[in-house]
């Protein structure tokens, strides 16, 4: 029941904070992220990567070492496949400061669910310290810049 609170209270704040480029999944993400390249994740790289959710059923634990973006989408995506150009843009303009991810739902059933992903695509913003937010829709490029620049990066 306990666990089940925290799954709960979990998706709760996600949800109150409120798709597809052939993006390399690479075994080597480090050299990938510097190199300003989107990365796949699947389930295991996500919890090693980003957050063990299994382990901290309770609080958001962040384990990478920079802010992050995560695109949870489909190939089949139109909005996705919007984001996506906007998304490898940013990775390479931002590769010394942010990490650039996507999670593809279709494939990664579980582990969408987990965060309750109903709608795609939907963008977790993910501060080196602190409580991610989520957006969810094809955003602009606008829009991505300022949160990168004012949430995950603190720039005023």
């Amino acid at each position: 029941m306990k666990n089940l609170k925290g799954l709960l209270m979990f998706s709760i704040v996600f949800s109150l904070l409120s798709c597809s480029m052939s993006a390399k999944n690479d075994n080597n993400s480090n050299s990938t992220a510097a190199k300003g390249e989107v990365i796949v994740l699947d389930k295991a790289d996500f919890l090693t990567k980003v957050f063990d959710y299994e382990k901290n059923q309770d609080k958001w634990v962040y384990e990478g070492d920079k802010p992050c973006i995560i695109d949870f989408y489909a190939d089949w995506c139109g909005p996705c496949k919007k984001v996506s150009p906007i998304l490898q843009d940013l990775a390479i303009l931002y590769k010394n400061d942010i990490i650039v991810y996507k999670v593809n739902v279709d494939k990664e059933r579980e582990l969408a669910g987990a965060f309750g992903i109903q709608s795609i695509p939907t963008l977790l913003f993910v501060p080196k310290d602190g409580v991610p937010q989520i957006a969810q829709g094809a955003l602009p490029r606008e829009e991505f810049v300022k949160q990168i620049d004012s949430y995950l990066l603190g720039k005023k």
